[in-house]
């Protein structure tokens, strides 16, 4: 279910705090580096796993990209 967040601007950048339910469904914590992805109208955050989880990276891949294909319409509406 999307969740709609207000940015908080920090220096010359914006930042995005994610809620806990979101990292934990990702299997990320406050050390994971995060791979940011765009292709203009939306933003994906992929986490960077090591090669011992390489599989879990190559799932969570596919799922979020299932998730952006099903929920296209209703996600270009929401970041507008």
């Amino acid at each position: 279910m999307p969740v709609l967040k207000k940015l908080t601007p920090i220096g010359n950048s914006l930042a995005l705090v994610l809620p806990k339910p979101f990292w934990d469904q990702a299997g990320i914590d406050r050390d994971t580096v995060v791979e940011i992805a765009s292709d203009g109208e939306r933003i994906v955050l992929i986490p960077h796993l090591t090669d011992k989880r390489g599989a879990k990276k190559a799932r969570m891949s596919k799922l979020i990209d299932e998730v952006l294909e099903r929920h296209h319409t209703t996600l270009k509406k929401l970041f507008k």
